[in-house]
């Protein structure tokens, strides 16, 4: 033991001795070798460091590790130097590896590995001390926004080394931020993001989310949801009729209105006049009976909240009834034709019923993307005329043939051939006219 002790305080004595040689001589100017190789260590403060010192061509020349202040803290495998932080993870000819743990921003700077020759060789490793950011904070200008109006968002990243980056997500949409950067008093890094953007509906329970970036951190990030009230959205849903509306029948009409805050004023007008007496009115739903032509018109349901107003219209055309009107049947000897006609009624231009620009408006007119209905009654009649038509046409023909019926006589004289003229051969017919052939003939 005796002995063991007696070397090492040797080794640490020739380590001073060395060390004052080294400042009085050649080690004034240390040579950069390239037969020592190092590297540079970034640690993240309260972790361990490794720091290495090798060796290509080994020698057997002594290696010692000092630090920034260039204080030995291993010479060989011995460590002079109190502080038992650092440990030595291997020694060899070719290598001296030691560990530092608990690292914090005072170890950080340039540690030298030297070689033992004449000049010293030394080669350098740098340690970096990484401090991670305290948990981000997110803050909003507003609490409540509302549909269309500018919002404003900072967040902080306080206390790093080095400067953290933030960046921010909308959903799944990145936005650009105006970043700040605050260099302490103790050498670290505070830095401030501001977000501003405008909000609409969609928006509402939507996060934004402040991500900060970071060498010695990841996924570090906060969130805030966003609340965003909206004026309503309105549409008007026809219950009945389901088709044209006719005089003599009901409608029904129903308002939904929706928004945030949900509105709880909902109410029925009728543009540029009043809604009928008897019309019935149940919060949105409105009910008129025995519809006339009187009635026509725009009616309008509006929704308010505290954000603002909406509306939708309907517009009202009553159509006459349906009705179909035969006529008598006429009788012929020739054929009999019943013909049926029916009265479509077409809606006329009511200037006063014009639909609004602004939302578009329900159309009870079948006009423009609206169906028109064919009635078969039409499609009768038109058979009925072509049908009367032909059977006329056969019977004209049928008249025209029978009067263009005719008969006439034809006297061929026997021995005509054998007289010298024509009234020889008349004269010497047999039987003249008696025995001439009556004939028969008809033109078509």
């Amino acid at each position: 033991m005796a002995n063991a002790g007696c070397g090492s305080l040797a080794t640490i004595l020739f380590s001073f001795v060395f060390q004052a040689a080294l400042l009085k001589g050649a080690a004034q100017y240390p040579v950069v070798s390239q037969n020592l190789v190092t590297d540079n260590v970034s640690v993240v403060e309260g972790e361990m460091a490794i720091i290495s010192c090798r060796v290509k061509d080994s020698d057997d020349s002594v290696i010692q590790l000092l630090n920034p202040n260039r204080q030995t803290i291993y010479f060989r495998d011995m460590r002079p130097l109190k502080d038992a932080r650092f440990q030595l993870v291997n020694f060899s000819e070719n290598e001296l590896r030691v560990s530092l743990s608990n690292v914090s921003l005072s170890d950080e700077g340039r540690y030298v590995c030297q070689l033992y020759t004449d000049p010293p060789q030394e080669a350098y490793a740098d340690i970096t001390v990484l401090i991670p950011p305290g948990n981000p904070i997110i803050e909003a200008r507003d609490e409540v926004l509302s549909e269309g109006n500018e919002t404003e968002m900072t967040c902080t990243a306080m206390s790093s080394k080095p400067a953290a980056t933030i960046r921010w997500m909308k959903g799944d949409k990145e936005l650009p931020g105006k970043p700040r950067v605050e260099l302490t008093y103790d050498k670290m890094y505070t830095v401030t993001s501001r977000l501003t953007f405008t909000v609409n509906k969609e928006d509402d329970g939507v996060p934004v989310i402040c991500i900060v970036d970071h060498p010695a951190v990841k996924d570090f990030q906060a969130q805030k949801y966003l609340e965003v009230q909206y004026k309503p959205e309105v549409k008007i849903v026809v219950e009945f009729p389901q088709g044209l509306t006719r005089e003599g029948e009901n409608l029904e009409l129903t308002c939904q209105a929706k928004g945030k805050p949900q509105p709880q004023l909902v109410s029925w007008v009728k543009v540029d006049d009043d809604v009928p007496s008897h019309a019935v009115i149940t919060g949105g739903d409105l009910y008129i009976e025995n519809l006339n032509k009187s009635y026509n018109g725009t009616y309008r349901c509006v929704a308010s909240n505290s954000v603002g107003e909406s509306f939708d219209d309907y517009i009202l055309y009553v159509y006459d009834a349906l009705t179909t009107t035969p006529i008598p049947t006429t009788a012929t000897t020739t054929t009999t034709t019943t013909t049926i006609t029916t009265t479509i009624s077409y809606p006329e231009v009511n200037q006063d019923t014009a639909p609004s620009t602004e939302p578009a408006a329900h159309d009870s007119r079948a006009g423009e993307g609206a169906p028109r209905t064919v009635d078969h009654a039409v499609i009768g009649g038109v058979v009925a005329v072509v049908v009367f038509a032909m059977l006329c046409l056969l019977i004209v023909l049928g008249r025209y043939f029978a009067r263009h019926k005719g008969t006439y006589f034809t006297h061929e004289a026997k021995g005509a051939d054998d007289a010298a003229d024509a009234d020889t051969a008349i004269i010497n017919a047999e039987g003249g006219h008696t025995n001439s052939d009556e004939k028969k003939e008809y033109y078509i």
